[in-house]
């Protein structure tokens, strides 16, 4: 059985005409190199744990330069079933939560667009409560321009913060933000999401705080499961043009992440990955070549 939803971002419509219809991923996404990162369940691990040396052994490489992801990449799976089970920085665990997904990643570009897939088998769902019953599936990119401290070493998590909602006895309203964080000074993450429930595109940032929409850049995100895999691809101008929307450009690399809620999902009870680089036509974790 397949179930496809769609959305198209109605101001990338409007700034790229008939452009936006245009746009086309490649025909044949096994001709273009995938790269298998495993999304994992954080628990409370803001930033100031990462950073605390007496809570995280980790916090003394990751002031010598260390990247989160070359120090866990191989334990990311059983770091996640630690976290989801409770044993370790979790105070309320959910029975039965997926620990880690392996996803595959692909990236390609047009010379105007750029292009991302991610694929993933659907993990057993835990029977829990929903906590947004309006979507079983949401999947959230983010990408930086070198310009947010330690980005390239500790990838999102430089927007998530113990003070933010859904940690423990934090404010609900307050959202992920940037320490010091302004679109002006080009200290932010451009954000790009998709939801399953309507097929939902979002396109915004985290600086200051995070503004889901605004952004230009986003000209599609289609979403669908055959059988028990989810497979979704963005379709983004490269060269944005809307507020929170960075630039791409080709012989760059940027900072890149990305997290799933899955089974109903929503705040910090998702799946996340660690920091990743992406190059448009530069070598890179995850490389977009022109196809």
């Amino acid at each position: 059985m397949s179930i496809k939803f769609s959305a198209i971002a109605l101001g990338a419509m409007l700034a790229l005409g008939t452009g936006a219809a245009s746009a086309a991923a490649p025909a044949d996404w096994s001709k273009v190199a995938a790269k298998k990162i495993t999304v994992f369940y954080p628990g409370v691990s803001p930033i100031e744990w990462i950073t605390k040396g007496s809570d995280h052994g980790g916090a003394r490489l990751l002031k010598k330069g260390e990247t989160c992801v070359g120090c866990h990449e191989e334990e990311l799976a059983d770091m996640g079933q630690k976290m989801a089970s409770g044993s370790k920085i979790e105070p309320t665990p959910i029975a039965g939560k997926a620990a880690a997904i392996p996803v595959n990643v692909q990236a390609a570009h047009d010379g105007e667009n750029l292009y991302l897939r991610f694929s993933w088998k659907e993990p057993k769902a835990s029977g829990a409560a929903k906590m947004d019953a309006d979507n079983q599936v949401k999947l959230a990119v983010m990408l930086e321009a070198n310009k947010v401290e330690r980005a390239d070493q500790s990838g999102c998590w430089e927007t998530c913060h113990g003070d933010a909602r859904t940690m423990p006895g934090a404010d609900d309203k307050k959202t992920k933000y940037v320490k010091g964080g302004d679109l002006a000074s080009g200290k932010y993450y451009d954000l790009i999401q998709w939801r399953s429930g309507k097929g939902e595109a979002h396109d915004g940032y985290v600086a200051d705080k995070r503004v889901m929409d605004g952004g230009k850049g986003l000209v599609s995100a289609e979403g669908k499961k055959d059988g028990d895999t989810w497979t979704v691809v963005f379709t983004r101008k490269l060269a944005g043009g809307g507020e929170g929307d960075i630039a791409l450009a080709t012989g760059k690399t940027y900072n890149f992440g990305f997290a799933v809620h899955d089974d109903h999902a929503k705040g910090r009870f998702h799946q996340v990955s660690m920091g990743y680089t992406l190059g448009i036509d530069a070598k890179a974790d995850i490389v977009a070549a022109k196809q």
